[in-house]
């Protein structure tokens, strides 16, 4: 028996588990290997370039150019057994003509170095006594003859280099890098030509953490509940399973642009700590056929490997549209083939548990019915524009890492921004800085947030765009047209700023509006929106008796919207309580009404802007002394606050609480302080989608 008695038990030290950080510096690229190819060929076909030289007599040699003092200098060598001769030729005697024949053809060497012919003797003492011979007997002095230098060269491991190696490894070369142009591949391994099938994923795992998590993910409380919901499920499965509930198959995110769906994808791979796998749905589309579904089945083979998982597909409408339309007729469409492929692997026959799929989108009406239904995509969270308190939170987030002063509120910045998503506010954050950076403050104050809102709006201020008095003129009544008409109309959105200042591209002048955040609009409210919008047009015309072209963004919304209110809202009599809304295009290229009707429609639409024409018109003609000495007040300070139209205008006879009002204030009446803030210059929006519009901008 063997003695344990002074046996020490060893002290194991346990490492702990560091995420490990990618790695940062040059990665190789198969393209300098391609490179080094094609500089060896050229490198060598200089070097071995005698091959390319013609063989003469000696008599030859000797009376055209050795007797002629056209040779620069002879090399002498051994050739298979063979004494060899090169001969070189001088630079300014290469062209002449008798040496054309000579000169080598479909050789990539264009160089004048290289040897123009040679010729063979019996040896090399052969070659230098006939050398010798020719020139005592042209009588050429001693010190002017020309002998032949004894050189070294193995002819036959360059004729086997060129001949046969180096074009074998200039065709694998081409055929390689040809292959890996057609699979996609850059440098990776998922463009090698063996791996044309393979998927792109990216894999996230316990040795690349991502650092996102709930809590960086503000303003979308409900969308994180049902996706906290699925990583709980993943942590704690017995809480579920003892229920007989069972983990959701997919969930897909809808949403506009910019409203965090990638950004709340991060923050599921940061806390769900399990593989992670996240790819577009570009990655599987490619040049070959059966590529994308070979894609889509190797990355479920590796999510099966790695279960439980979550795959996360952005942009998934990329491979998920409706099959059938705008599709060529007999042709082999790869993009169904891989949605095909995708919805046999989500729910079919050999499916396994423990994978989930996360998808984003903000296109959904276009997707297949295939893929939304349960089973596949068990839960469609929608994720929209944040409101109030969300937009509060998403600046809490943002002003975290910028150093702002203390009157900086993001309550207030959350009323006055209306309709702005997260990366919208993001957006704002970041020009605020960059507009404080730039007057060389140490905080960020209101001002700068209040600045970066109208950059955001109406685009770069252009103070110093040339602009005739006669086009400021009338950009200026256009403008207060607008002020006017939102003014002493109920339903209108309350002004809070007009500017002649140009913005943007092609913007001379705006109006901005505090909107109340609302889903429902009246038939009263659309007409006082359009009226209001209307008001700019109209103002020309009765002051100047002529129109211009800065009413063209105006009537393409006014159009738009009285369309809407025929077509979609059923908001005409003449048409009736019809609605030829057609989000799906299911009705593609034909219209879901007669011809008749078609007629109909268009003159109900006539109809209605004539008569917001004509009410705003007589609105304006009722206030004309209100639009001369708003449009003069604008001439000269070019632009105006809420503030200044009350001192004009007087009071607006409507009680209309704005959502700021009622959110910072509480109250209707406008404190001193709302008063500077609005004063400020503060530029709210609304949502593009909205039917009435807050910000006019007449382009030139």
């Amino acid at each position: 028996m063997e003695d344990n008695k002074n046996t020490k038990p060893k002290l194991i030290k346990r490492i702990p588990n560091i995420p490990k950080k990618p790695q940062k510096g040059s990665k190789f690229n198969i393209f300098w290997v391609y490179a080094a190819i094609i500089i060896g060929l050229l490198v060598v076909q200089y070097l071995f370039s005698a091959e390319n030289s013609q063989e003469v007599s000696y008599s030859a040699f000797e009376k055209d150019m050795l007797l002629a003092g056209d040779v620069e200098k002879i090399q002498s060598y051994k050739s298979d057994e063979i004494a060899r001769a090169d001969v070189y030729i001088k630079k300014d005697r290469r062209g002449l003509a008798k040496y054309k024949k000579y000169l080598p053809k479909n050789s990539l060497n264009t160089s004048t170095k290289g040897p123009l012919v040679f010729f063979n003797g019996n040896s090399l003492d052969d070659i230098s006594k006939k050398l010798e011979k020719s020139q005592t007997q042209a009588k050429i002095p001693v010190e002017q003859q020309i002998s032949a230098v004894p050189v070294s060269k193995s002819n036959a491991w360059s004729a086997i280099l060129i001949n046969f190696i180096l074009p074998l490894v200039l065709i694998v070369g081409l055929w390689i890098f040809m292959m890996r142009r057609m699979g996609g591949g850059g440098g990776g391994g998922g463009g090698q030509i063996f791996n044309i099938g393979k998927s792109k994923a990216t894999l996230f795992d316990k040795e690349s953490q991502v650092s996102i998590t709930f809590n960086d993910v503000a303003g979308l409380e409900e969308a994180k509940q049902e996706v906290m919901e699925i990583v709980d499920f993943l942590k704690n499965p017995k809480k579920y399973t003892n229920l007989g509930g069972k983990i959701p198959k997919g969930a897909l995110l809808v949403g506009s642009p910019g409203t965090g769906k990638t950004l709340l994808a991060k923050a599921v791979a940061g806390e769900a700590q399990v593989p992670f796998f996240s790819l577009s749905g570009s990655d599987f589309v490619e040049m070959f056929v059966g590529v994308g579904a070979s894609r889509v089945r190797d990355l479920f083979k590796q999510a099966k490997d790695k279960a439980p998982c979550i795959i996360f597909i952005d942009e998934v409408d990329a491979i998920g549209r409706a099959r059938g339309k705008n599709s060529m007729m007999g042709g082999n469409d790869e993009r169904e083939n891989t949605l095909n492929q995708l919805l046999v692997e989500m729910d079919g026959f050999g499916t396994d548990s423990g994978i989930i799929i996360l998808a984003a989108t903000n296109r959904p009406d276009v997707l297949d019915s295939a893929l939304m239904r349960p089973g596949r995509f068990d839960r469609q969270i929608s994720i929209d524009k944040p409101d109030l308190i969300g937009r509060e939170q998403i600046f809490k987030v943002h002003l975290k890492p910028i150093k702002t002063a203390e009157v900086v509120d993001a309550k207030k910045l959350s009323a006055q921004t209306p309709g702005f998503a997260g990366a919208e506010i993001a957006n704002v954050c970041n020009e605020a800085a960059l507009i404080a950076a730039r007057r060389n403050k140490e905080y960020v104050d209101m001002q700068d947030f209040q600045d970066a809102i109208d950059r955001v709006i109406g685009g770069l201020e252009k103070k110093n765009k040339i602009i005739s008095p006669e086009e400021k003129k009338i950009v200026a009544y256009h403008e207060a047209g607008h002020a006017i008409a939102g003014w002493f109309l109920e339903h209108a959105d309350p002004l809070v700023k007009v500017s002649i200042v140009p913005r943007g591209v092609a913007a001379l002048g705006y109006a901005q509006y505090l909107p109340k955040e609302q889903f429902l609009y009246t038939t009263e409210q659309l007409t006082d929106g359009m009226c209001m919008t209307m008001g700019g047009r109209v103002a020309e015309d009765l002051v100047f008796g002529k129109i211009s072209t800065g009413a063209q963004n105006d009537l393409e919304r006014i159009t738009k919207l009285s369309y809407a209110m025929v077509t979609i809202y059923g908001m005409n009599k003449t048409i009736g309580n019809v609605s030829f809304h057609d989000p799906q295009n299911e009705y593609n290229f034909n219209k879901p009404y007669s011809e008749k009707t078609s007629e109909m429609i268009d003159n109900e639409v006539r109809i209605l802007i004539s008569e917001v024409y004509e009410r705003t018109k007589e609105l304006l003609t009722v206030n004309r002394e209100g639009l001369e000495k708003l449009a003069q007040k604008l001439i000269e300070k070019e632009i105006l606050f809420q503030a200044d139209l009350e001192e004009i205008l007087g009071k607006r006879p409507f009680d209309n609480r704005t959502t700021y009002d009622e959110f910072v204030n509480g109250t209707g009446d406008q404190t001193p302080a709302a008063q500077g803030l609005i004063h400020d210059g503060v530029g709210p929006t609304t949502d593009p989608s909205a039917p009435a519009a807050n910000a006019k901008e007449e382009a030139n």
